[in-house]
Parts: structure tokens; C-alpha cells; sequence
């Protein structure tokens, strides 16, 4: 019971943060997700309804470089994620962080990747 209780609420912020949060093409929506070991991470044109970059842990040039599901792993992946986005000619994004609060792995990945050179 507990965990649909919790598994309900993460869908109503979800909802409730996509609701202000909307990705175009000049500016897509840098989606991030987290699992208990990996993350994901997509920069979507919610306007076409395409994802433009993607990246994860589970890619393999990530995996070479032994990259988890932790702080260290969520900067190294932003910053890797920053860099396809830049090769693919995205500089700014509008960030959603998928309905988890901004501390911890999110906010890693959010300073790390505006470190990596995209705006938002």
C-alpha cells in the first residue's frame, strides 16, 4: 500500500511539473531520470514530439568508463550529455527533473551539466 501511496504522488508532481515545463526546438526539455542504478537522460522537442539527444549509464561509451547511478556518475554523465547536446547544436534547455526534488543526484547533474556549456 505504501508504495502506490508513493509511486501516486511521484505521478501527481510529475504531472504537475509538466504542466509549466514544455520543450521547443530552439529550447528542448532536458529530461533526467533516475533507477536505483542507472540514469537517463533526453533532451525532447515536446512541440514534434521527438527526442533529439539521449544518453544513459548504460550506453557503452559511458559504461567504459564505469559510470553508476551516484553523485560521481550523475556529473560525468552530465557533462557527457552536455557535450552530444552541444555536438548536436543544442546549447539551451528547460531542465525537468522528473518529479524528485532538486538535492542530491539531480542537482549534480544539473550543475554539471550547465558546467558542461548548456543554459538553463
Amino acid at each position: 500500500m505504501k508504495t502506490t501511496y508513493k509511486a501516486m504522488l511521484l505521478q501527481k508532481r510529475k504531472w504537475r511539473i509538466r504542466k509549466k515545463v514544455t520543450g521547443t526546438a530552439a529550447r528542448p526539455r532536458l529530461s533526467v531520470k533516475f533507477s536505483g542504478k542507472h540514469i537517463y537522460a533526453q533532451a525532447v522537442n515536446d512541440e514534434a514530439g521527438s527526442t533529439l539527444v539521449f544518453l544513459s549509464t548504460l550506453d557503452r561509451a559511458v559504461r567504459k568508463s564505469n559510470v553508476k547511478g551516484n553523485l560521481s556518475g550523475a556529473k560525468s554523465l552530465a557533462v557527457a550529455f552536455a557535450a552530444k547536446a552541444k555536438a548536436a547544436g543544442i546549447t539551451a534547455v528547460v531542465f525537468d527533473r522528473n518529479g524528485r526534488p532538486f538535492h542530491g543526484r539531480v542537482k549534480t547533474f544539473a550543475d554539471a551539466a550547465r558546467e558542461g556549456g548548456l543554459q538553463f
